[in-house]
């Protein structure tokens, strides 16, 4: 086991679990969020790229290149509605149903790829239904305003899209991680430009600023050299298990700094959707990679 590569995934999960707390305390809305993280990884990580020489050695390829672009719609896409949703409920409540994308990647592989989804599938799946139920509350689902103004919706869009980027990312195997995150970051750029309006970094506190760069900076750049550098020297199963410090964070500071007091339900709910997913950990289908790319 190497224990360096331990503490720097570690150490990442934990950083990235506090980007709800510094989402909501940006001032800024989460496309243009998205987009400054975008600015930042691209700088940091093509930086890293290019002082390590990375680039000399890349293996370039058409398919893997189309590949790597479409995982960047999905990508994007993905941070966006994540923090809409942590702007619409509570931060808890929004990394548990965002966790909830190796679940939609057993569905979405049996859907679109045909993959046999097995009894430990069904099961898992089943328990992160009832759930998320739960943990949003049954009452929040008897009209479509409710649901929409829940954040609900943003949630389970941002845990789908992290599904599809997991699943059309299985078959980049040539390029780099850099490489990999360098194009979906730069095309992040131009993908949110024309939905940026600048006016709304004006009149900005010196701490909203502190927290926007520590998202773009931080939550991005150092945490993404950190997962990078580390998932590679780690078994799958390792890797999947520290994982969870990420939502672990995210629930301990809510509750710690935001106050977050889930009810008895919602808190049964969190740990049927996390059960799920360490079962599915556990017993994991022979073609899904339980592997998450750096959220």
């Amino acid at each position: 086991m190497n224990m360096t590569a331990v503490i720097q995934l570690t150490i990442s999960m934990a950083i990235f679990g506090s980007v709800g707390f510094f989402t909501i305390n940006t001032g800024i809305p989460a496309e243009e969020l998205v987009f400054v993280r975008c600015i930042c990884a691209t700088l940091f990580l093509g930086g890293l790229w290019l002082i390590t020489k990375g680039y000399k050695t890349e293996k370039w390829s058409k398919k893997e290149l189309l590949q790597t672009l479409i995982c960047g719609v999905f990508l994007v896409l993905n941070w966006v509605f994540l923090f809409k949703a942590f702007y619409a409920m509570e931060i808890s409540i929004a990394i548990s149903i965002y966790n909830l994308a190796p679940i939609f990647v057993l569905l979405l592989g049996h859907v679109f790829l045909k993959e046999k989804v097995t009894i430990p599938g069904v099961i898992a799946i089943s328990i992160c239904f009832l759930g998320s139920l739960l943990i949003v509350g049954i009452e929040q689902l008897q009209s479509w305003s409710l649901v929409l103004n829940s954040g609900l919706i943003w949630a389970l869009l941002s845990a789908i899209c992290y599904a599809l980027t997991m699943l059309f990312g299985r078959g980049v195997t040539q390029l780099s991680t850099y490489a990999l995150t360098w194009i979906q970051t730069g095309l992040g750029i131009i993908i949110l430009l024309p939905f940026i309006h600048l006016d709304v970094f004006r009149g900005l506190s010196p701490t909203n600023w502190l927290y926007i760069l520590g998202t773009g900076l931080i939550h991005t750049g150092f945490v993404y050299y950190l997962f990078f550098n580390s998932i590679r020297l780690l078994p799958t199963l390792i890797v999947s298990a520290l994982l969870f410090v990420d939502p672990l964070v995210a629930i301990l500071l809510d509750v710690a700094i935001l106050d977050f007091r889930p009810a008895a339900l919602q808190t049964l709910g969190m740990l049927f959707i996390f059960g799920g997913i360490i079962y599915t950990i556990v017993n994991p289908p022979k073609t899904t990679n339980s592997l998450k790319e750096g959220g």
